[in-house]
């Protein structure tokens, strides 16, 4: 017994590793045998201390990015809701009937771009004082031909049989003629005829009996030159005209015609509101159109940030506008828009503080159909549409900015994870300030600019070092060797 007992012993190294195999697995022959189960594996993260190793599945799976550092200025801003809406005085115009009459043909649809001075509608004058006027302007003009024939006869005859008296008369009759034809003249431009058909009714000797109506061109009494479209009593009352704004001028729309010539601004016809065969009396709606090439943002600004809203539009901050909805696509912030004002009163059932941001317009389709080729554009943005608002109220100058999802957060410290080849190390940084979307980071050496930091996914890195370091969870767990 004691020989075999030795012969064991001495022979251990062959037999007992086979039989630790049978009886509990491999796992337990390999640290029998003294050899590692795990070596050559690659589970995707190991920790050392404040570094976290990434293997390139890892990266893919938490959708991990990194950005260079970068020293940058930053806008404190305060966000809140607004709605694009019309501009009150200048996006509507209304197309109204001169006189009284019946519309005969209309030249265009709902949805249909225009330019000033193309054809809407055609009208049969019937009313009594336009006939009227044009009678009286044909009576005067005969009588006028008649004076004008009586005084070359008069010169002609011979002899002195005529006195010089009686030209002088006839000259006095005709020069009141003139200034009965100029008053009746004005009076017909009045009723709405053109110049070219009141020059018509004087060499034709007939009566205007069809008008047409065209899109009259939108314009802005601030303007300058703006009242010389005005008579001269008219222009005292025009306000001295504004310089406009520079960044808003520049952007508004400017189109091109079939024949390459500049259409500025395009309308709409958003309404109808007279058809074929319609009797109209004077001064009724036959249509409304719409210039939506510069459009207001309207803010509403709650009680907690309606000081900040009156401070940028002091200072003439510049603010950003976010679409959140997606009625023409997906749709870019918006940035450099001027307030063009602030309401002087707040709304009473909601209690905001309504401020209007100056929109330039885009147009996201332009086309042409029909036998016609009518025009149709579809705007980028579109009255009633919701946006964000965001308006400046502080700048950092010389900070790193960085989205939220580069900071992760343990207790009171917050950190950022710089690269350095396949792993990251973690960096304790003093944050400034957080919103939503953006972080801003003091330059106090804790991030160097220039360096590549993971601007996603910091939550994942940040996990994966506590469980790395702290044993929480078995990296092994679930193999199966």
């Amino acid at each position: 017994m004691p020989a075999l007992l030795l012969v064991g012993w001495l022979t251990a190294g062959w037999w007992l590793p086979g039989l630790s195999a049978l009886a509990f697995g491999a796992d337990s022959a390999a640290d029998a045998a003294g050899e590692d189960p795990h070596a050559g594996h690659d589970h995707g993260v190991a920790a050392a201390g404040e570094v976290v190793r990434l293997s390139d599945q890892a990266r893919g799976t938490i959708g991990l990015r990194t950005a260079e550092v970068r020293l940058t200025d930053f806008d404190r801003a305060v966000t809140v809701p607004g709605v694009v809406t019309q501009r009150p005085g200048r996006s509507d115009l209304q197309v109204s009937a001169p006189m009284t009459g019946v519309i005969t043909d209309v030249f265009v649809t709902e949805g249909q771009a225009v330019r000033p001075g193309d054809p809407l509608f055609v009208m049969r004058l019937t009313h009594e004082d336009i006939v009227r006027a044009q009678t009286e302007f044909l009576k005067t003009l005969e009588a006028l031909d008649v004076e004008e024939r009586e005084i070359a006869r008069l010169r002609n005859v011979s002899g002195g049989v005529v006195a010089g008296k009686v030209v002088l008369e006839r000259e006095y009759e005709k020069q009141k003629l003139e200034g009965l034809l100029k008053a009746q003249r004005e009076a017909l431009r009045l009723h709405g005829l053109e110049e070219a058909q009141v020059a018509r009714i004087a060499s034709d000797r007939s009566l205007v009996r069809e008008i047409r109506i065209l899109v009259p061109e939108p314009h802005d009494p601030a303007e300058p030159g703006h009242d010389g479209r005005h008579d001269l009593f008219a222009r005292e009352a025009v306000a001295e005209p504004r310089t406009p704004s520079a960044g808003v001028s520049a952007r508004r729309i400017s189109l091109q015609d079939a024949a390459g010539s500049e259409v500025w601004p395009p309308l709409t016809v958003e309404r109808l509101t007279a058809h074929a065969g319609d009797a109209v009396s004077a001064n009724a709606p036959l249509a409304e159109l719409s210039d939506l090439s510069l459009l207001y943002v309207e803010g509403r600004a709650f009680e907690r940030d309606a000081a900040a809203v009156a401070a940028a539009a002091r200072e003439d901050r510049r603010v950003t506008a976010l679409p959140t909805d997606n009625l023409a696509g997906p749709s870019d912030p918006v940035a450099g828009l001027e307030i063009a004002f602030v309401a002087n009163r707040v709304t009473a059932d909601s209690r905001v503080l309504p401020f209007y941001v100056l929109l330039p317009n885009e147009v996201a389709s332009d086309r042409r159909q029909g036998s016609g080729g009518e025009r149709f554009l579809t705007w980028k943005y579109k009255p009633g549409q919701r946006m964000r608002l965001r308006v400046p109220v502080e700048t950092f100058r010389e900070a790193i900015v960085l989205p939220v999802e580069a900071v992760a957060e343990a207790g009171a410290e917050r950190y950022a994870f710089v690269e350095n080849g396949a792993t990251f190390e973690r960096r304790p940084v003093r944050v400034l300030y957080r919103d939503a979307e953006s972080v801003v980071i003091a330059d106090d050496g804790s991030l160097l600019p220039g360096e590549s930091v993971a601007v996603s996914a910091a939550h994942q890195l940040q996990m994966a070092l506590k469980n790395a370091a702290g044993g929480a969870v078995d990296p092994h767990a679930g193999h199966n060797h």
